[in-house]
């Protein structure tokens, strides 16, 4: 029987590389191939940089330890540039949202766009059958061609928040190899395996982008426009930078002290060009217990309104039960009993049932019971 071709996305990291040995054990015919999304000279990447005077860009690093993978596990690696593809459907979105004073996850349109579009979509021209990537998920391809995806084994480092965009058509394509291991057994089978990239720290900041002084990154594509800092009653204590350089429960960096309780940031008031602050008490209103979302992708059965759902409404946050009801025009209510804080315009509220991630849209408008938060 012949083997089922796959391509890696090798990334040059740890996680990727025990990707390609998971899938060699199991009998794939297995490649990689190695994604540059970034031009930092091409796309004004210049404030905020810390590698502008390196003397190898870190994607070029990450790639000659992809090729250095490839030839430890004795496997083929191929280059595809997506530079464009990340520009158009990534970053002019990511700094729209900006622009527009929310706060987007550039990560989940990462993975729609590029990871399981861009990418899915050159390795099937390539004659792939899957693609893999070293996402903590797991994933159960049934015969029929339903599919589930379930959290990653380690909770720490489970990553389906990010692929809550993701449609079925391209999860039948999808494979993660490595989401039901826990990060220490990772890095336990690639030092088994001698690979050179063993111990390399896990990459961060913004995807395929990587650390950045974000405030200042984000003036290379958004002129800073300065502006009032108000309390809730509008009394003005100091003035801000830009609001969009802020986020909703923000503590440090605002330029306010004095004595008391120390500020936050409660909203932001973008007509008036007003960052909203608070302190003490003042917290409340940093809760809610409804909002409005909309780009609703669902991935699971059909929604039931009268079913309680988990969701989580940021990036390793907490679980929330949650009711969910279409109020048409593609808007949903998600009522949560159980108030939270912070659950910010922009980012994503990401639905599963117990382990079983169910779908995920985008965060719209936030309320306390009738009245809506200024965030």
């Amino acid at each position: 029987m012949e083997k089922k071709k796959v391509v890696v996305g090798l990334s040059g990291g740890v996680d990727s590389a025990v990707c390609v040995i998971k899938l060699l054990e199991a009998g794939y015919d297995v490649e990689g191939m190695f994604m540059r999304n970034w031009d930092s000279s091409l796309n004004n990447d210049i404030l905020g940089n810390p590698h502008t005077l390196d003397d190898v860009c870190p994607q070029e690093v990450d790639y000659m330890d992809a090729l250095t993978t490839a030839k430890e596990l004795g496997i083929k690696l191929h280059r595809v540039d997506f530079v464009l593809e990340y520009w158009d459907r990534v970053f002019k979105y990511f700094i729209d949202e900006y622009k527009n004073g929310r706060t987007p996850n550039p990560d989940i349109l990462c993975n729609s766009e590029i990871k399981f579009k861009a990418f899915l979509e050159k390795a099937l021209d390539m004659g792939y059958d899957y693609i893999a990537m070293g996402h903590y998920a797991r994933i159960t391809h049934h015969d029929d061609g339903s599919l589930e995806v379930y959290r990653g084994i380690d909770k720490n480092k489970d990553q389906t928040y990010f692929l809550c965009q993701l449609t079925k058509k391209q999860l039948e394509k999808a494979l993660f190899p490595i989401g039901d291991l826990e990060k220490s057994e990772v890095r336990r089978i690639a030092k088994e395996h001698n690979l050179t990239i063993a111990n390399k720290k896990d990459s961060t900041g913004v995807c395929f982008i990587g650390e950045r002084n974000f405030k200042e990154f984000l003036k290379n594509y958004i002129p800073a426009t300065p502006g009032n800092i108000e309390t809730l009653d509008g009394e003005i204590v100091g003035r801000h930078d830009g609001i969009m350089y802020y986020t909703i429960g923000q503590r440090k960096g605002l330029g306010l002290g004095g004595a008391g309780d120390a500020w936050f940031v409660l909203g932001k008031d973008i007509k008036r060009n007003v960052l909203i602050v608070g302190r003490g008490g003042e917290q409340e209103y940093l809760y809610s217990n409804r909002c409005l979302v909309s780009k609703m992708n669902w991935i699971g059965e059909e929604l039931d309104p009268n079913k309680e759902y988990l969701a989580k409404f940021r990036y390793r946050g907490q679980d929330y039960k949650v009711f969910i009801k279409a109020l048409g025009e593609g808007i949903y209510e998600v009522n949560y009993p159980s108030k939270a804080k912070a659950v910010t315009p922009g980012q994503e509220a990401v639905f599963y049932d117990g382990e079983r991630l169910m779908g995920g849209a985008t965060i719209d408008k936030v309320y306390m019971d009738n009245l809506e938060r200024r965030v």
